[in-house]
């Protein structure tokens, strides 16, 4: 159903059960996915894909054009997958051609009210990121991860599976998986022991992880204290996910707990 109030371009894709709300706009490049919802208010434009079930409140804007100074109005696009929840003044910008001009969001996803994603970052699925949190472009979030109230996210920014950032943060440095990162500027504080028993990870795995997790930040020198490990912890997976989320970008830098 489509509220005689809203401004539909005819070359938008508007599949079948989609419902949109009164004073909507949808553009000619848009393309909303069955079951999608708009309740009211909701601007989309671009090159902009909404996946099935995703519920978009009043006031969100969506694939406007890119806050970056070196955008020359390249082709770009945005995705966002199924089941999401966008609420009130959310803000999500296309991709540019420095960041492989895309921007993309996964599934289930829950994006509170005022909530900022910049152009090219990369979300993954089950991911909370709650009120008043902008992240800055290029940012990349694994899966299930939480992002306390008013934090920040600085650009190029890596925050790994399961992690969880405490409300007020501010976001410089990665955030290695199953990490809690808390401080103005942000610190390792730990684990993210409640996160991990959530997901019924095995009580040896997360014990093993906490002592490999000691080990890994026992000094600044992350990279020869991983070398010191070598194979000890082969036979737990997410010891091993934390390695390859390190190794993975030498030249990022990590946070560590606070001395």
């Amino acid at each position: 159903m489509i509220h005689k109030s809203s401004v539909i371009d005819k070359n938008a894709k508007i599949s079948e059960k989609v419902n949109i709300g009164p004073f909507c706009y949808v553009g000619p490049n848009v393309e909303l996915s069955e079951g999608v919802e708009l309740i009211s208010n909701v601007h989309i434009e671009g090159n902009t894909k909404i996946g099935k079930n995703t519920k978009i409140f009043p006031f969100a804007s969506l694939g406007t054009q890119p806050q970056d100074l070196k955008f020359k109005n390249e082709k770009n696009s945005l995705t966002i997958g199924e089941k999401n929840i966008i609420r009130e003044y959310v803000t999500i910008n296309p991709g540019t051609e420095g960041g492989g001009s895309k921007t993309i969001i996964g599934n289930e996803c829950l994006l509170m009210i005022s909530s900022h994603i910049a152009h090219d970052c990369n979300i993954g699925n089950n991911v909370i990121i709650a009120n008043n949190v902008p992240l800055g472009g290029h940012v990349k979030i694994e899966d299930s991860v939480v992002i306390g109230g008013n934090s920040a996210v600085q650009q190029f920014t890596r925050i790994g599976r399961l992690a969880m950032i405490g409300g007020m943060t501010g976001v410089l440095k990665d955030v290695p998986p199953f990490g809690l990162s808390i401080g103005n500027r942000n610190y390792l504080q730990g684990l993210n022991l409640i996160g991990l028993r959530r997901k019924k990870y095995d009580n040896k795995k997360i014990m093993g992880l906490d002592r490999a997790y000691k080990e890994i930040f026992s000094s600044k020198n992350l990279h020869e204290n991983l070398s010191k490990i070598n194979g000890e912890y082969k036979d737990n997976e997410l010891v091993s996910e934390v390695i390859r989320f390190i190794e993975r970008d030498k030249k990022r830098p990590i946070c560590s707990p606070q001395n």
